[in-house]
């Protein structure tokens, strides 16, 4: 004799309801088509945040919100530097900015220096770079898995070492800037101290552009498990935009010609 569904539920002690449920798949196949799209985007560009992403995607006729939620459920995110890296301790001097209105015009004038974050495969590392303002010369960077002082210490003592003493150096009002052994090596060497105001990023405009063209020219078109690889892939960038890459805002001359034309001209007009 068949049981009646109503007597194995009961025997069973479960509800008829449950009886007759049936799972839903945690992503429909429309979600699964839109994430492996979301995917090889991300793989072509990995910077672009959700907005972008939606109008890459728009012949797929998606949403931002649709893309932004897909992206979250799925721990997907643009590849971009943290905000807040230096960050300011109050119980450190701060100087003025002392570059407003100032006419650059010569190399080892001023120095600026400042700190970005680039994403490894499994973490993170963060870099610090000095340049030199006229040319637009890296002289010196260092990387560190830790967002310390040391690093950005150690990029300054080898400018110095191997570029001689600026005049005005600048930074932001983060603390490995405003650290006591960092502003001691500046005091020690007579250079003059200047930092950004709070907030205002476009005081650093020219690192941070060189920030933005190691990135869409070197970091995100490759995916560096090491930093190993990363450092190798850094030192030859730098190396390439230092000699060869050529600056429109140079008149289409590199840093390195820049720089050391100055000196050539300073020569010659000893000589004469």
């Amino acid at each position: 004799m068949e049981l009646s569904i109503s007597r194995q539920c009961e025997l069973l002690n479960i509800s008829r309801s449950a009886y007759y449920y049936q799972p839903v798949p945690a992503v429909n196949a429309e979600e699964v088509k839109l994430l492996k799209a979301i995917k090889e985007e991300l793989i072509l560009h990995p910077f672009y945040g959700y907005r972008k992403i939606a109008i890459a995607l728009k012949h797929m006729s998606v949403t931002r919100k649709q893309v932004r939620l897909i992206m979250a459920k799925s721990g997907l995110r643009a590849i971009y530097p943290k905000k807040w890296l230096s960050i300011a301790c109050k119980q450190h001097e701060k100087y003025p900015y002392l570059l407003k209105d100032m006419k650059i015009w010569l190399p080892n004038q001023v120095w600026a220096t400042d700190i970005t974050y680039i994403r490894l495969s499994g973490g993170h590392v963060y870099l610090v770079a000095i340049i030199d303002l006229w040319s637009r010369k890296v002289i010196s960077w260092r990387m560190s898995n830790t967002l310390d002082t040391e690093f950005c210490v150690s990029a300054l003592l080898e400018a110095i070492d191997l570029y001689g003493v600026p005049a005005v150096f600048n930074t932001d009002q983060g603390s490995q800037f405003t650290s006591e052994a960092f502003i001691t090596v500046l005091k020690k060497h007579g250079i003059r101290i200047s930092m950004d105001g709070n907030g205002r990023a476009l005081d650093n405009i020219y690192i941070e552009r060189l920030w933005r063209t190691l990135k869409y020219e070197e970091i995100y078109l490759n995916d560096y498990r090491s930093m190993d690889e990363l450092k190798a892939a850094v030192k030859k960038f730098f190396n390439f935009y230092n000699t060869e890459r050529f600056h429109q805002s140079l008149e289409y001359a590199t840093p390195d010609e820049m720089y050391y034309s100055a000196f050539k001209y300073s020569l010659k007009e000893k000589a004469a």
